[in-house]
């Protein structure tokens, strides 16, 4: 997947995912995009909890799921996510794979827009906490780039 920063993680499916039929019910997709975010936000130290420290909320504005396969209970998968988009909203795309064969499940984005907490206005451009904590990341991959 393109993007500036990547993360993944492995899921087995659980019993209280799947239907009757032992298939992944379409809305646990989500959970898992939210599960591989988190992820992704933490390693740029803009979590949740330090967006609301920085005066921000980030509601999901938009999502898109493309279900290309099932996944059944107790299968594991991996699910990966990459930040696409930055400079005016947070865009992450997302792929769920099966663990052992690397065949696509289900593919997809969030995006994500910054609200100022205190006025409760969209902002259209990310704000500079993010713009920063990016700017940085982007300072670091390069110079390690360098070094290779």
């Amino acid at each position: 997947m393109k993007g500036i920063l990547h993360a993944e993680m492995e899921v087995e499916i659980p019993f209280h995912d799947v239907d009757s039929m032992g298939i992944t019910w379409h809305g646990n997709y989500l959970r898992y995009f939210e599960l591989v975010r988190c992820k992704l936000l933490d390693k740029i130290d803009y979590g949740y909890r330090a967006m609301q420290d920085s005066g921000y909320s980030w509601p999901i504005v938009d999502v898109q799921i493309k279900y290309v396969q099932s996944s059944t209970f107790e299968q594991l998968v991996t699910v990966k996510a990459s930040l696409v988009e930055w400079e005016n909203r947070i865009k992450i795309n997302y792929q769920v794979l099966d663990a052992k064969t690397g065949k696509r499940i289900t593919k997809g984005y969030t995006i994500q827009a910054a609200v100022d907490m205190q006025t409760q206005e969209l902002c259209f451009v990310t704000p500079d906490v993010f713009q920063q904590k990016i700017a940085h990341l982007i300072a670091v991959d390069s110079l390690q780039s360098e070094s290779r």
